[in-house]
């Protein structure tokens, strides 16, 4: 097989359709959206059977149970993928959307009007369901996408992406306008990234090394979905209880995914107040601790966490906690090792919360709550494409307006500049 040559010409073919789809209308979009969601619904067997060959695959290779947790598509995460597209339908259509008008002392207005990227490529690991979510906020913001999916989920996501172009070709949707790279070998990617003619942003979403790969090869450019070592901080006077939930809710509730919790921190005033029943409960829960010396002295039945274990994203039951003396250190552990994806303090100081949250150069920063919501639905976004965890063009989960960019318009009645 030609790999180069099969890449390119998936990219020529979104790239053809991308200009039909920018000017369909929001009904039609929003009928096809719809009749894709009732397709997955109807498919669901079919995307369970193709599902267990991934998951069976993982096991085979001794994926951890978070990891394999990921790849799991069963019922309820079903009707999640088909809601999420419902969700979208519901969103406003932001294409043509004037978010400025103005007039100037020659006599002309001057505007800026909302107008799809083009064409969207997205590469990204484990979960089956991003290829639902990818093609949802796509198609709805006008824009032609190519997905490239990981091998641990490539069943689930070809039985997903074949349902979702059946549906939108029937709706009348512009043929090409879904891509899916179905082969497995990174020659793929390494070819795609550099197809800057065609492809108008790249979406990177998993770990350090697809990252690294995708970012010194592109020629495109590209929205980071990066690491997400993300910190809870325990301040001194925050109620116990409510600092355990959020702290068990951030780390326990769905430990494989991104916005969860990879490192808490603890004041000093509160420490051996909150650790040991805090603990107590992470290892009934099967987490695994690593600590720093001040954890130990108070709780010592737990392991020693190395300079590593701060940068380390763990992505599974491991959990590193430090004891600072302030919210300062806390704020430096924070800067000095975090992935600047979601980071929260528990805390009933309203001035200390402000800080933190002006302070932290994060996406998505919280005051008392946790870093679980750091999701595209749970923000009303519908949906995310990636959460961006830089700074340009888009930063946090990339909901609609993100898939956008802007135009200047300009209105005239004859006017010649002197």
């Amino acid at each position: 097989m030609d790999i180069k040559a099969m890449v390119l010409e998936k990219a020529k073919n979104a790239k053809k359709s991308a200009r039909k789809l920018a000017g369909t209308s929001t009904a039609a979009k929003n009928e096809a959206l719809t009749a894709m969601a009732d397709g997955l619904i109807k498919a669901r067997d079919e995307l369970k059977k193709e599902n267990e060959k991934d998951i069976a695959y993982a096991k085979e290779k001794g994926l951890s149970s978070a990891l394999i947790d990921r790849l799991l598509l069963n019922d309820k995460r079903i009707d999640g993928m088909a809601g999420g597209l419902k969700e979208i339908v519901a969103l406003p259509d932001p294409v043509g959307e004037v978010t400025h008008m103005w007039h100037r002392p020659s006599g002309i207005r001057v505007g800026k009007i909302r107008v799809p990227l083009g064409v969207i490529g997205i590469i990204y690991e484990s979960r089956p369901n991003v290829t639902a979510d990818a093609v949802g906020l796509s198609i709805k913001s006008g824009n032609a996408i190519i997905l490239r999916g990981g091998s641990e989920a490539i069943n689930s996501n070809k039985a997903i992406a074949n349902i979702l172009i059946k549906s939108a070709m029937e709706a009348g949707l512009p043929e090409g306008c879904i891509q899916l790279i179905d082969i497995t070998d990174r020659q793929a990617i390494q070819d795609m990234i550099k197809l800057d003619q065609y492809i108008d942003m790249i979406v990177a979403r998993g770990g350090h090394e697809l990252i690294k790969a995708v970012s010194e090869g592109a020629t495109i450019p590209i929205a980071k979905h990066s690491a997400g070592v993300c910190h809870t901080f325990v301040d001194t006077g925050a109620d116990l209880k409510v600092a355990e939930d959020i702290c068990f809710n951030a780390k326990v509730q769905r430990p494989g995914v991104c916005n969860s919790m990879e490192t808490m921190l603890v004041h000093k005033d509160v420490a051996e107040a909150f650790l040991p029943d805090m603990i107590k409960r992470f290892l009934d829960a099967g987490v695994e601790i690593r600590g720093c010396q001040q954890t130990k002295s108070i709780v010592p039945n737990i392991l020693d966490a190395t300079e590593e274990d701060w940068y380390t994203e763990y992505l599974d039951l491991i959990l590193s906690v430090r004891v600072v003396k302030d919210i300062d250190e806390a704020i430096d552990h924070i800067e000095t090792y975090g992935s600047h994806h979601s980071d929260a303090i528990v805390t009933k100081d309203y001035e200390r919360a402000n800080r933190f949250l002006n302070e932290v150069d994060s996406a998505a920063v919280y005051a008392n709550a946790s870093t679980r919501f750091t999701d595209g639905s749970e923000f009303g976004l519908g949906a995310e494409l990636g959460i961006s965890t830089q700074k340009l063009h888009s930063r946090g989960p990339m909901g609609l307006e993100d898939l956008t960019s802007q135009k200047f318009i300009i209105f005239g009645s004859g006017q010649i500049r002197q």
